[in-house]
């Protein structure tokens, strides 16, 4: 690890560590307008969600980190206390890229942008019609943290009002593949939120998850399982019991699969297609039949199971291990 205390080192590598360590971060498109009636256009990555009763809302307009100077949007909310913050998607940011230019004051960047101006129904800032999320805000309170270069300036803001895209929303919720946001990295860097880069993690809620202190031994120290794995396991609420282990071994030995083979080479072609209760079966048959005590092919098919976000087939396969083949004490 390197070690390092902010007062040791320049503001600039500082800023360097926050952006490239706290990623990926939510972008947010604040719409301002000045008293003179000039619109203000500015992406603020320091930014995120922080209660919803009243809905609350925070980005920060840090001082500009050249000659520590109060941006636009600052000097905006200050003065008319209203705001309008949109998401970013991956279809328009290149057009946010442009909008983060530091326009002269009495420069319009949706004019810059090609950005499209919409009137809002609340505050007087201009929604964004190419953004499928906005909310119409209000200024609570701006914090100031310090007056140097890259010092904090977060407006936090109550939303009085949002507008989403109908052709985003799947059974009341925001899709993330439809909505296909974007968020800031390091440097240079974005990432996108959609694809393979979008996957589901099972919270807890109001069950309580026995933990990973409870997971058995020779679960835990297995070569095969990942931390994530554990964790997931981790997460069920009661052990199946050694009833519903023996019944899952069996039922699963007769269950037939169309063309299925009980070979290694089939096992990992299996494993290539995600076939998990395939590989399971077939770990089982190769282990009866070479009445072997090498349990990998066992753990190979629970982590695939885990993968595919099968937990209760994962616990009895992990469990399976224990009467498919001895478990020595410690192991």
């Amino acid at each position: 690890m390197i070690h390092v205390e902010p007062k040791d080192i320049p503001l600039q590598e500082v800023h360097k560590l926050l952006l490239g360590g706290v990623a990926p971060r939510p972008i947010a498109l604040v719409s301002t307008i000045s008293d003179e009636g000039i619109s203000n256009l500015s992406p603020f990555s320091f930014f995120n969600a922080y209660g919803y009763n009243p809905p609350v809302v925070a980005f920060s307009a840090s001082r500009k980190g050249r000659n520590a100077g109060l941006k636009d949007t600052y000097n905006n909310i200050i003065k008319t206390k209203e705001c309008v913050i949109q998401a970013v998607t991956y279809s328009m940011v290149e057009q946010i890229s442009l909008a983060s230019t530091e326009y002269p004051p009495d420069v319009n960047e949706f004019d810059k942008s090609g950005l499209t101006p919409l009137p809002s129904d609340i505050v007087k800032p201009f929604r964004v019609k190419e953004s499928p999320f906005q909310m119409e805000c209000r200024l609570l309170n701006m914090l100031n943290v310090g007056n140097g270069g890259g010092s904090a300036n977060i407006a936090i803001c109550e939303v009085l009002k949002f507008h989403v895209a109908e052709d985003i929303m799947r059974n009341g919720t925001i899709e993330p593949k439809l909505i296909d946001l974007v968020g800031r990295m390091p440097a240079n860097y974005y990432v996108r939120a959609n694809g393979m880069a979008v996957f589901e993690v099972e919270k807890p809620g109001q069950k309580l998850g026995i933990g990973y202190d409870k997971i058995p031994d020779f679960i835990k120290q297995s070569n095969i399982y990942t931390a994530n794995n554990l964790g997931k396991l981790g997460n069920i609420e009661i052990l199946p019991d050694e009833n519903e282990v023996m019944r899952f071994i069996r039922e699963l030995e007769e269950l037939q699969f169309e063309g299925f083979e009980d070979t290694e080479e089939a096992f990992i072609r299996y494993q290539s297609q995600n076939e998990y209760k395939k590989m399971l079966k077939a770990a089982f048959a190769i282990i009866r039949k070479r009445n072997s005590q090498n349990k990998s092919l066992i753990e190979l098919s629970v982590k695939c199971a885990l993968e595919n976000n099968d937990t209760i087939f994962a616990w009895k396969g992990a469990l399976s291990v224990m009467f498919m083949m001895p478990v020595r004490e410690g192991k």
